[in-house]
């Protein structure tokens, strides 16, 4: 059994994620979705806990092997707490990869959990292979970059 954390604050608006655990399913990357959202009681968000949570419990009905969850404190305690074996992340841009590698890498050293990374949604697929190529021509490192999947 593959175990994955997708985590985010998330709101009854969110897209994307979606797409992103439903492909990771289909293609056998994970067995499992744990979708945890995370509590910052710092941030202001539009929506309450509650009804963040019945939102995206809304989305799964059905699909037993997506469980939605909240929690408090770091990702990588929480990861560790429910035996996930990688932490799911998406991507719809340069930037966003950026922001997301720097958080994977702090994530890996201190816990030893690894991230995976799915792209958005797959309208976006044909940008993959572009953003792949940038991304190489700038030399960075794509080791963790899994490209969307058909």
């Amino acid at each position: 059994m593959i175990k994955a954390l997708f985590t985010g604050t998330f709101d009854p608006f969110t897209i994307g994620h979606d797409a992103i655990i439903r492909r990771a399913l289909a293609c056998g990357l994970a067995n499992e979705v744990v979708i945890g959202i995370g509590i910052n009681n710092n941030k202001k968000t539009l929506f309450g806990l509650d009804e963040r949570l019945e939102a995206i419990r809304r989305i799964y009905t059905g699909e037993p092997r997506v469980k939605v969850t909240s929690y408090d404190g770091l990702t990588v305690d929480f990861a560790a707490e429910i035996k996930a074996d990688f932490i799911l992340r998406g991507i719809r841009n340069l930037p966003d990869y950026e922001y997301e590698k720097n958080n994977a890498e702090i994530n890996r050293l201190m816990s030893g959990i690894e991230t995976v990374f799915l792209f958005t949604e797959p309208s976006l697929e044909h940008i993959s292979s572009s953003l792949v190529r940038e991304l190489l021509k700038y030399k960075k490192d794509i080791s963790h970059l899994i490209p969307t999947t058909k």
